[in-house]
């Protein structure tokens, strides 16, 4: 029997959890997530995981932070007025936005802190700070 190896293609059903049990994401209601590795498309301890697996096998990985999204970096908390966000928008904790870099590009923020005049807005990853946990099935290697 195969087995995946770097820079395979391959099809996975997954399921993250945060180490207290939460369920962040699950691929079961739907397709498996097709990914080739080696291109960056996984995070590091993910793609680590499905080195070595066979097809139908199962097995549940732990992924430090370093491998994962890493520590949550405190330049990414800007503060922002309330008077550049839209007049309609009434901001809460964790809720998110999307704003534009300099470059224009496109950029999503969550809302960490709400103050009188301003907000304190975060633009790490949500997951950024976590060890992950992933229970792992690989379906196909393509």
């Amino acid at each position: 029997m195969s087995k995946v190896k770097e820079n395979d293609t391959v099809k996975v059903h997954y399921t993250g959890k945060l180490t207290n049990g939460q369920v962040f994401d699950s691929s079961l209601e739907r397709e498996p997530m097709e990914v080739a590795l080696g291109q960056g498309q996984l995070i590091p301890g993910f793609e680590k995981g499905l080195i070595d697996m066979e097809v139908n096998e199962k097995k549940t990985i732990t992924i430090d932070k370093q491998d994962a999204y890493g520590e949550v970096n405190e330049a990414l908390f800007q503060k922002i007025s309330k008077t550049q966000l839209p007049e309609d928008l009434k901001p809460e904790v964790g809720m998110g936005l999307v704003g534009s870099n300099a470059q224009g590009q496109e950029q999503q923020f969550r809302v960490a802190k709400v103050e009188e005049e301003d907000i304190i807005i975060d633009a790490n990853h949500p997951l950024a700070g976590h060890d992950l946990v992933f229970d792992l099935e690989v379906v196909e290697i393509l």
